[in-house]
């Protein structure tokens, strides 16, 4: 037992030590980071049955029927945004009114039966008026659209540099010239993605030139920590070491939770 005792350095000790805080703190950002996830909400996210459907039938109801009247109001509402006298298969979806029936193969091109609006012209590839003629598209919802060809909501509320990413929920509607099935105005969860202007470089750049005094947390929005690098000079250098690392990587973003451009 003595010499065990004699031959203990320490040193030694005060690395373990050492070790063991570090090897503490990073569990804790990994925790911190697993349980954010795992009690986020996921609220929104496509329905079960999207996977499916890319290899089979997409069925719910066997008609979607056509609107039985339309008012005046409504009618110089789109009207006013139809052409007149053009394709009757190139007219906006809102100039005409489809029979759609779900039981076609997701992607597939499907033929609906459509006739244009009350006060909408149109003709055919002979070019002679009709009333009546047949719309080819792909079979597919309009949330399963690609996102080229919708438009969503954007939100300046939710924090874009997190962990985890966080999400919100946004209000889609599909454009114009885009034809699908089901509700052309969707709810989808998507990841915050907006920016405030604050551009990396320059913050990169007053990190490592002025970071000691706190130039590139007042730039970024943060005016508490700007104060503390500015008073203790930038924690005798290893405050602004560490920012420029950060901010290097991409882990310290602006204040307002935005995305560098």
């Amino acid at each position: 037992m003595a010499a065990s005792c004699h031959t203990w350095r320490p040193d030694r000790g005060r690395c373990l030590k050492t070790y063991g805080i570090i090897t503490v703190l990073f569990m804790d950002l990994v925790l911190q980071c697993v349980h954010g996830y795992l009690s986020s909400p996921h609220i929104g996210q496509e329905p079960h049955y999207t996977r499916d459907a890319q290899h089979g039938p997409v069925i719910t109801s066997p008609v979607v029927p056509a609107a039985a009247s339309v008012s005046p109001a409504d009618e110089e509402s789109y009207t006013s945004k139809c052409p007149s006298g053009g394709l009757c298969s190139r007219l906006p979806a809102d100039c005409v009114q489809c029979i759609y029936h779900h039981n076609c193969t997701y992607r597939k091109p499907a033929t609906f039966p459509c006739k244009p609006k009350k006060g909408v012209h149109c003709v055919g590839e002979s070019g002679q008026q009709q009333t009546n003629f047949s719309l080819s598209i792909s079979c597919q919802f309009c949330w399963q659209l690609d996102e080229s060809q919708y438009r969503c909501s954007n939100s300046t509320n939710c924090m874009t540099v997190s962990c985890p990413r966080k999400r919100y929920n946004a209000t889609c509607d599909v454009l114009d010239h885009v034809h699908c099935l089901g509700r052309r105005r969707f709810q989808k969860r998507l990841f915050c993605n907006w920016t405030g202007g604050y551009k990396w470089s320059t913050a990169l750049a007053l990190s490592i030139t002025l970071g000691g005094f706190g130039a590139d947390r007042f730039y970024l929005g943060q005016w508490r920590e700007g104060l503390g690098k500015l008073f203790s000079f930038g924690g005798l250098g290893i405050w602004t070491l560490i920012d420029v690392l950060l901010i290097g990587v991409g882990y310290v973003g602006p204040a307002d939770g935005s995305l560098y451009i």
